[in-house]
């Protein structure tokens, strides 16, 4: 026998156990995701922001504005559009958006922002970028993941459940 044919069971076993655990890891990492997906786990999309008529008086007298949230969360590449129904001008951050006139801010970057906001309560609004989760992401976590769960499988298939050795053929001798 040579040694191409004493490794052969063992790479068989190999073959298995790495699609085995391709499949094992596949279906446990996309049922994660399925199970914890964010509403952040979408395509970038233009996300209206409405100041509603009032505002400025009723944030000088002390009353809180609900439909302006104190934090938003986007996705990376979302437009943040901000229309003004007030008859007052409002900022936020970078855009000014004059009384009936809707202002844009552009979210490229991921990161958790912090605008100085005249249309909130806190006088502040909070901005938090992330990066969508894309098939590429997806596919990287499997490719991390896959090879150490096969190693694992395979070595612990072998203690467990050893090769058995091939049985020689034995030739009768005439005497």
């Amino acid at each position: 026998m040579n040694a191409k044919q004493d490794l052969g069971p063992y790479l068989a076993r190999l073959a298995v156990t790495i699609l085995i655990s391709l499949v094992a890891v596949a279906g446990i990492s996309e049922g994660a995701y399925l199970f914890q997906k964010e509403k952040t786990d979408r395509p970038p999309k233009t996300i209206q922001l409405v100041i509603p008529a009032g505002t400025a008086g009723r944030l000088a007298a002390g009353e809180s504005i609900s439909s302006i949230p104190d934090k938003m969360v986007f996705v990376e590449g979302d437009v943040l559009e901000v229309k003004n129904l007030d008859s007052v001008s409002h900022q936020l951050g970078p855009v000014w958006v004059p009384a009936g006139a809707t202002g844009r801010l552009n979210l490229d970057e991921p990161n958790r922002y912090s605008y100085s906001c005249s249309f909130s309560n806190t006088r502040y609004l909070g901005l938090d970028v992330r990066k969508p989760t894309t098939l590429g992401t997806r596919l990287s976590a499997l490719a991390l993941a896959a090879p150490p769960t096969a190693a694992f499988l395979f070595l612990y298939g072998l203690l467990v459940f050893p090769v058995k050795p091939a049985q020689k053929e034995q030739k009768g001798q005439v005497t």
